[in-house]
């Protein structure tokens, strides 16, 4: 088996827009559990325009590389990946919060022939509601998955898919874990990512899960992208 690369190391990718509130928080994680300098080789920042403090926070840490994207998170995510020079593409939210030794944890799959997966996910609260849904990050089908897990995938595999679906301004996470799935390319990995529950807060915890479900069900029944991301900014953005 061709080993994907696996000594040339992890290429993290964070798409962001105005996030000055956790940004510091996020770049401080990553470096503090990662098992190795090595592993990791380099954090890219795919900003969409950004009009707060992200970059100016971003750019204290002189071994986080800033890219300028056209806005939306496919186009960010795409941006970040062509200017990564890893062999091994991690695609994270500002938001969520890797466990330790991620890089390790990421390359061990890899090296175990797992070209693509994510980690368990919970949220950073003990409500009930986001109990059970961190409890069903456990199961390996892809309606259990979502972007806020985290991605990683193989450079070579992410380039035979095409990236990120530029289509789809909401619902690219779900496109490309759909592929992976299709192709039988996806494994969970059995350690437990952190993500924040901001936006439930802010929104309301079931009013936005509905919304989400909504968005979900309309793809099923086959809406296109376009009404899709109408959907999503009337009533969640």
């Amino acid at each position: 088996m061709k080993n994907s690369g696996i000594n040339s190391g992890i290429s993290i990718i964070i798409p962001v827009l105005n996030e000055e509130a956790i940004i510091t928080h996020c770049l401080e994680h990553l470096m503090a559990n990662r098992s190795s300098t090595d592993h990791v080789k380099e954090i890219i920042l795919s900003d969409g325009g950004s009009t707060d403090q992200t970059l100016v926070r971003a750019k204290r840490h002189p071994s986080v590389k800033v890219i300028s994207s056209r806005k939306g998170r496919p186009f960010q995510l795409n941006a970040g990946a062509r200017q990564a020079s890893g062999e091994i593409l991690y695609f994270l939210h500002a938001d969520s919060f890797p466990p330790k030794n991620y890089d390790q944890h990421i390359r061990d799959a890899v090296k175990k022939g797992h070209k693509a997966g994510c980690f368990r996910m919970k949220f950073n609260t003990e409500h009930p509601w986001f109990r059970f849904i961190s409890w069903l990050t456990i199961f390996n089908h892809k309606a259990c998955r979502g972007g806020d897990q985290s991605q990683f995938i193989t450079r070579d595999l992410f380039q035979q898919i095409g990236g990120y679906d530029t289509d789809y301004l909401i619902y690219e996470d779900n496109m490309l874990i759909a592929e992976l799935y299709d192709r039988n390319e996806f494994k969970v990995l059995p350690f437990w990512l952190v993500s924040s529950a901001r936006r439930f807060k802010k929104k309301g915890t079931l009013r936005l899960q509905l919304l989400f479900w909504l968005i979900y069900l309309k793809k099923f029944l086959g809406e296109p992208p376009e009404k899709l991301y109408s959907f999503y900014k009337k009533y969640i953005d």
